[in-house]
């Protein structure tokens, strides 16, 4: 009976590793999966050997005071391979964990795949040896990286996305504004706001994006707002900033609704990160914005090598959608730009036109391929 060890570090690895399991056990029927999980994996029947969330920060200067809970977690698993002897083992993203997990489990003679390309490309080119030395094959999610680690001795395989193929429908406002019970009226324009999936992101973005819907209300009275929370910690952290900013009679939040927000949105505040491409292909115009711990930024500054932060803007290869980056960040300019995204008229449709073509490029039966490769 082959058994698939995965490990996933967040929300959007969760996702892909439903995916990919419900794509192998259609192949493989009889297949067992175990790994560190969230609820997608273990509701597609992968048994837990740890929850995602102790991986789930981000920062080079964030990271350090989690390394001792990391380190622990590395070795726990360790043991694991070295006395179960997966078939194989997957490791989704998270690849400052998973690289050197991937390494130990290839000397001990277990296949290794890497699923979601790290973002080499733009910066710490140098993991590309990482990967050549760990990793069997990289499944790639964007059309550009199988190029670039091919070039690079690397055996990577681009898959497609496997929200495109989710997503290749654009989604009911209407039927998405019921579902939250928020109004329809065209005068209540509706602003989703997704702070991201982590801690430390929510605790950077979630006054921000506050502050920005305070400086809207000013300007559009109507503006009703809804926030999708990735779990119930983090709606409870907004909900508490939304009483402080005295907003409770505009903004809702949601836990586990995040298609359903989307969908009900007329323009969406975000967090830089997948949930750019997921608005993308729901064809919801997006203002983008991130914010880092001060050293974390530094660093970032001198070593990323490309010109955009957002999904969108790096598949198009120019500033699709707006994006604001560390100071560039603040309440006013958000707004402005939020306000510009409400509007509709001959921009608005040529980007959201652009948004469905790149969707095109990206949508190639992901999971499935993924489970052939």
């Amino acid at each position: 009976m082959p058994r698939i060890a995965i490990v996933v570090g967040e929300a959007s690895g969760d996702q892909l590793g439903r995916g990919l399991i419900e794509a192998l056990r259609a192949k493989i029927p009889n297949a067992e999966f175990v790994g560190v999980t969230g609820p997608q994996m273990r509701a597609a029947g992968c048994e837990s050997w740890n929850d995602y969330e102790p991986l789930a920060v981000m920062g080079l200067v964030e990271v350090i005071r989690h390394i001792p809970g990391l380190l622990r977690l590395q070795r726990q698993l360790k043991a694991r391979l070295r006395d179960e002897r997966p078939d194989v083992l997957i490791g989704i993203d998270a690849p400052d964990f998973n690289l050197r997990l991937e390494r130990y489990a290839r000397d001990l003679g277990i296949p290794t795949v890497h699923y979601v390309c790290p973002s080499v490309w733009a910066w710490r080119q140098s993991r590309v040896k990482t990967l050549r030395r760990a990793c069997d094959r990289v499944l790639c999610l964007l059309p550009f990286e199988a190029g670039f680690l091919q070039s690079h001795d690397v055996d990577g395989v681009f898959v497609g996305h496997p929200l495109a193929d989710e997503l290749a429908e654009e989604p009911d406002q209407q039927n998405s504004c019921q579902e939250l019970g928020l109004s329809t009226a065209t005068d209540r324009p509706c602003l989703a706001l997704l702070p991201g999936s982590r801690g430390t992101e929510v605790a950077l973005l979630g006054p921000l994006f506050l502050d920005t819907v305070v400086w809207l209300r000013e300007r559009q009275p109507g503006l009703q707002v809804a926030v999708a929370a990735a779990n119930d910690r983090l709606a409870e952290d907004m909900m508490r900033g939304v009483s402080q900013a005295g907003l409770a009679d505009c903004v809702s939040v949601f836990t586990g609704k995040t298609r359903a927000v989307l969908a009900s949105a007329d323009a969406v505040l975000l967090a830089s990160g997948t949930a750019t491409l997921e608005t993308m292909l729901m064809r919801r115009p997006m203002v983008v914005a991130y914010r880092m711990n001060a050293l974390t930024a530094w660093l970032a500054r001198r070593l990323v090598k490309v010109e955009y932060a957002a999904l969108p803007n790096l598949l198009a290869g120019c500033e699709l959608v707006p994006e604001f980056l560390q100071e560039e960040a603040q309440p006013e300019a958000l707004g402005a730009a939020v306000l510009t995204q409400l509007q509709s008229g001959d921009e608005r449709a040529a980007t959201l036109q652009r948004f469905a073509e790149l969707a095109a490029r990206l949508r190639q039966n992901a999971s499935g391929k993924a489970a052939d490769a």
